[in-house]
């Protein structure tokens, strides 16, 4: 945050007060003022434009969530938003070295194995598939890296940069409840689709 202060009875000084205050025309003054601003600190950093949106706009949504922590008497306005704004930017770097990483990660993973294409096996997947659509997200997105991707739980662990033992605790509930829905559907007990593979 700058040093910069701001006189009493500027209309800085006011905009800063009704934005803490919560008004929202303020929260649309403060945009039109001082967006150009964040979005210049912004593409001097990120090379996607896009990137660059995304930090400003997710700039002022976290300003206006966290505007209680803004004290005007400590700096100005411009210079609170062009901290936040900083620390988006970061974030949006982190994440793209992240993506990145994880790209780099799938590209050294060994191809599957073929799996044939056989009407049973493809009738397996579309259940599978609907049954999967039911499952909270996490544990949906580990059992199709499991089941469609077919990778061991150390390679989602790698993939997802989600711990080992939470990977197989989603995916052991995920298999809990896939389970109940087939047997409610009235699938043989015990029964599951060839392709899901036990514990790795």
């Amino acid at each position: 945050m700058t040093g910069i202060r701001q006189q009493p009875g500027t209309p800085e000084d006011e905009l800063a007060h009704r934005f803490r205050a919560g008004d929202e025309q303020a929260l649309r003054e403060a945009y039109d003022r001082y967006g150009r601003a964040v979005l210049h600190l912004a593409t001097s950093t990120l090379v996607n434009r896009s990137d660059a949106e995304d930090a400003t706009q997710a700039t002022f949504v976290a300003a206006w969530l966290g505007r209680e922590t803004f004290d005007p008497t400590k700096g100005s306005l411009v210079g609170w938003l062009l901290g936040i704004g900083r620390r988006k930017v970061i974030d949006r770097l982190r994440s793209a070295a992240r993506e990145n990483r994880v790209v780099e990660t799938v590209r050294q993973l060994p191809d599957p194995v073929p799996t044939g294409n056989d009407p049973d096996t493809v009738v397996d997947r579309l259940v599978v598939a609907d049954e999967l659509a039911r499952l909270p997200d996490e544990q949906r997105r580990m059992l199709e890296l499991a089941f469609f991707d077919d990778l061991t739980h150390q390679q989602i662990a790698t993939v997802t940069g989600v711990p080992l033992g939470t990977v197989k605790s989603h995916i052991r509930r995920g298999m809990a409840s896939l389970k109940r829905r087939w047997e409610v559907d009235g699938a043989a007990p015990g029964a599951r689709p060839a392709g899901i593979s036990g514990a790795r």
